[in-house]
């Protein structure tokens, strides 16, 4: 949106600041997605649930070296 002009560096500033502010209140308040967060903190998965495992395409594709690298 900014490089087709739409939105301006101020207003994309401004909206950041707004963004910034909420989720910096909603920590304060534990409010939010921030409400429980005690509860996320003492989760753990269930020990016999298998490891996850990335897929062998998303493996191999990480020892690519990116271009120019």
């Amino acid at each position: 949106m900014r490089r087709l002009g739409i939105v301006s560096d101020t207003e994309h500033q401004a909206v950041v600041d707004d963004a910034h502010a909420q989720v910096l209140a909603m920590l304060t308040d534990r409010a939010g997605v921030f409400a429980h967060a005690e509860r996320w903190a003492a989760w753990a998965g269930e020990p016999a649930w298998p490891t996850p495992r990335l897929p062998r395409s998303t493996v191999a594709a990480e020892r690519v070296a990116p271009e120019g690298g």
